[in-house]
């Protein structure tokens, strides 16, 4: 009877304790089970137009008719993208509140500021939904009308070449930067706030090179304005067909592609994250999206959270390397 009455005890106190287990996990289920049933806010590193502002407003019409919920745009532009990344770091683990990063940010603010508002760790990925590639243009000037022919004439004329960029830090900086190492030419940075002056200043003539997303110039390579000598994706744009990849041209491993990607509070129920990373790919898979991209410049391409995480190691690894040997340092 005692042994019996001690098997019974520990059978209570298993059965208690499970329940006790199963109750803590109950609103997670229940979150996950429901989500999601209210509306998503999507925050935006950036002022509106341009990449990942289009990006946003790209997959929050068809994700809002997806779930059936409304996904608001919530423009937050601030300290280089910090506010924004911040304010989803800190927001509920949810899944409601919604980073669109820029690998621009992403990658470059840990490696080039000391102290952030926000940790890497403190975001997890949703995935991937779009990537630019970027076009290597110059001033008619140039005398070069080829990649090939471009890099031998800069390569007689060390240090006399002039490249824009938006700013110190920006993609199209650490861009070049690489370009520079791999093409083992010499070029002097000229950097601007944004991309406004800085093609005002190349179509001038007063510097030379741009290596930016294609939307910037393409109305002025169409023009005659600028030479493209190549685009840096893996495809050609659809936009700028007679412009060849970097590969095309003759340079092999020089890929420079700007991505845009969705996070959300680490911490968020990992059943939440795949059901939103489902929807999204949903979203991001219909034909009326790609359209729409295509008439923005842009290239819809989905990835899991995992991969998401392996493309952001991956350039972080060579963004490093670019900035330690190109002594980039932040404004």
């Amino acid at each position: 009877m005692k042994h019996l009455t001690r098997v019974n005890l520990k059978a209570a106190f298993i059965a208690v304790s499970l329940l006790g287990a199963s109750s803590f996990l109950a609103p997670l289920t229940a979150l996950a089970d429901s989500y999601p049933s209210k509306s998503i806010t999507l925050v935006v590193p950036n002022p509106p137009g341009g990449l990942v502002d289009t990006s946003a407003r790209l997959v929050s019409e068809p994700l809002s008719r997806v779930i059936d919920q409304s996904v608001l745009v919530d423009n937050k532009p601030g300290g280089s993208g910090n506010l924004a990344y911040a304010t989803v770091a800190r927001s509920a683990k949810d899944g409601y509140t919604v980073l669109v990063s820029y690998s621009g940010y992403h990658i470059a603010n840990p490696i080039l500021m000391d102290k952030l508002p926000w940790d890497i760790k403190d975001i997890t990925p949703v995935g991937l939904i779009t990537v630019a590639t970027n076009v290597i243009t110059v001033h008619p000037s140039v005398p070069a009308n080829t990649l090939k022919e471009f890099i031998a004439w800069a390569k007689q004329n060390p240090g006399k070449v002039n490249y824009a960029s938006q700013g110190n830090g920006s993609v199209s900086h650490i861009g070049t930067e690489i370009f520079k190492q791999q093409t083992g030419i010499e070029m002097t940075h000229v950097p601007y706030k944004g991309s406004g002056q800085a093609i005002q200043d190349v179509l001038a003539g007063q510097v030379q090179v741009f290596i930016t997303t294609p939307p910037s110039v393409m109305g002025h390579v169409l023009g005659g304005k600028l030479k493209a000598l190549a685009v840096t994706g893996k495809t050609r744009h659809p936009q700028l067909p007679q412009v060849p990849t970097a590969a095309e041209a003759g340079l092999s491993g020089f890929e420079l592609e700007s991505w845009v990607a969705l996070y959300v509070a680490s911490g968020t129920p990992k059943d939440v994250v795949q059901k939103l990373s489902a929807d999204v790919k949903r979203s991001m898979e219909l034909p009326e999206t790609k359209q729409r991209a295509d008439a923005a410049g842009v290239e819809v391409r989905y990835l899991t959270p995992e991969n998401t995480t392996k493309l952001l190691e991956r350039d972080t690894a060579n963004w490093a390397k670019a900035i330690k040997a190109g002594n980039i340092k932040f404004d």
